[in-house]
């Protein structure tokens, strides 16, 4: 049974505090291994990545079939029905136009002292991308990694999926091609994460990786952070939905099983003041669940992470969303703009009942790969930005050195930073006829 919980409650916060606490990751401690792993494939190699991917990947390969091959890339995309290459084609054009919205433009001004001053922005010049393999094979997630950093206008995409036993997802391949991506490799796990950042003999080196995975690639990227940049340490999916007024309980209740089917780790929460809503709900959770192909993974999620709370008005419910700081947020409400108004912590919004969480997955148009375990407190969804660096830039003519000069010499003096002072006094010297 999931987890009720009423504002009435006298132990609400208590209760309250503990489903925030509640810790749905493998506890596993990972580092060790992973820093073996990538260790050993800085110092071995392309020789490691064909070891290592034997191991757990169960898939024998050279350093030369690393890569997948155009003849090979062209061969699995042409078993891609028409029906699934048009759906994954009208959702890379809606990612791209949206995504192209983004881009920022650079500034420059003189301001009263005679300084020129602006920035620019410039993209990274390499990207890896990590996919998934296997059962969380996702066509949608390289399109939602690969697309924003080719918008920004990052020359070199590489992707890394795993093939266990020489599965190969087409519908992945079509994606990375449809996004511009440059090199697809058939490696995963930590091993892939330590090839991207410090190079193989055929793996060249990149400069951000982004991308989900399971706990290994998780610690794989943490351990890399400074070598390259990465997007974010994601964990177990979740949604948030809040709901009052005519709602169809049935689709809510398939908007929170869509988010529970995710993994047995995902969480689904549904937040109103209509406890007779909750119940229809909770009750169409019950009925829809067995018949689910995932219904076992679904079930394990709801049963031991989905949570159900009752409050007092919306008003409650927006703050108690805060403190969640969901990644995904459904305002299911007669007015889901004045309510998400009152709302300031969630990775993406969905207003409305006829918005699901999960065309947001696909085709809406803005990114999936969003801030979890209330991350969203404090950071964003991938979006082009993750793929570009801003660069300042500043010219002093004569007057606004002569203007601001002697601030800055005062304040290297402070610090005790002599030749700070000096480089700027020199200038001012001779701009007063004494150099």
């Amino acid at each position: 049974m999931p987890i009720h919980l009423s504002t009435l409650q006298t132990d609400f916060e208590r209760r309250f505090a503990g489903m925030l606490a509640m810790k749905r990751e493998d506890a596993t401690d990972v580092n060790e291994a992973v820093a073996s792993i990538i260790s050993e494939v800085r110092t071995r190699g392309d020789a490691a990545l064909v070891d290592l991917t034997a191991r757990f990947d169960r898939l024998d390969l050279t350093p030369g079939s690393l890569i997948f091959s155009k003849e090979e890339i062209a061969a699995e995309t042409a078993r891609v029905s028409p029906e699934d290459r048009a759906a994954l084609s009208l959702a890379a054009n809606r990612i791209r136009a949206y995504h192209a919205r983004q881009m920022p433009e650079g500034l420059s001004w003189t301001d009263p002292e005679g300084a020129t001053l602006g920035w620019r922005w410039t993209p990274v010049s390499a990207a890896g991308l990590y996919v998934p393999g296997g059962q969380a094979s996702y066509p949608s997630s390289v399109l939602m990694n690969a697309i924003p950093a080719r918008v920004a206008g990052v020359e070199r995409l590489v992707i890394c999926v795993p093939t266990p036993d020489g599965i190969v997802n087409p519908l992945v391949l079509l994606a990375a091609d449809l996004a511009g991506v440059d090199e697809i490799y058939r490696i995963g796990g930590a091993q892939a994460i330590a090839a991207m950042a410090y190079g193989t003999e055929t793996i060249r080196p990149v400069d951000k990786i982004t991308g989900p995975g399971n706990a290994y690639v998780a610690a794989a990227k943490r351990q890399v952070f400074g070598r390259v940049g990465i997007d974010m340490i994601a964990g177990p999916s979740e949604v948030l939905i809040i709901a009052q007024g005519a709602q169809n309980p049935e689709w809510l209740a398939l908007d929170l099983l869509a988010q529970a089917e995710h993994d047995a780790d995902a969480q689904a929460i549904l937040i109103t003041p209509d406890e007779p809503l909750a119940r229809a709900v909770v009750a169409e959770v019950e009925r829809i669940l067995p018949g689910l192909p995932r219904a076992e993974v679904a079930a394990a999620s709801w049963r031991d992470y989905g949570t159900v709370i009752v409050t007092r008005d919306l008003d409650e419910a927006a703050a108690l969303s805060d403190r969640i700081a969901p990644e995904h947020l459904e305002l299911c409400v007669d007015d889901p703009e004045a309510l998400a108004g009152r709302t300031h912590h969630a990775g993406a919004i969905f207003l409305g009942g006829w918005t699901p969480e999960a065309v947001g997955d696909y085709v809406s148009g803005p990114n999936h790969v969003l801030p979890t375990a209330r991350s969203a407190r404090f950071s964003s969804g991938l979006s082009v930005m993750d793929f570009l660096k801003r660069t300042t830039i500043a010219r002093m003519s004569p007057a606004a050195l002569a203007a601001i000069g002697p601030a800055a010499v005062r304040l290297a003096a402070s610090e005790g930073l002599s030749a700070h002072g000096m480089s700027i006094s020199a200038r001012l010297a001779t701009l007063n006829g004494e150099g």
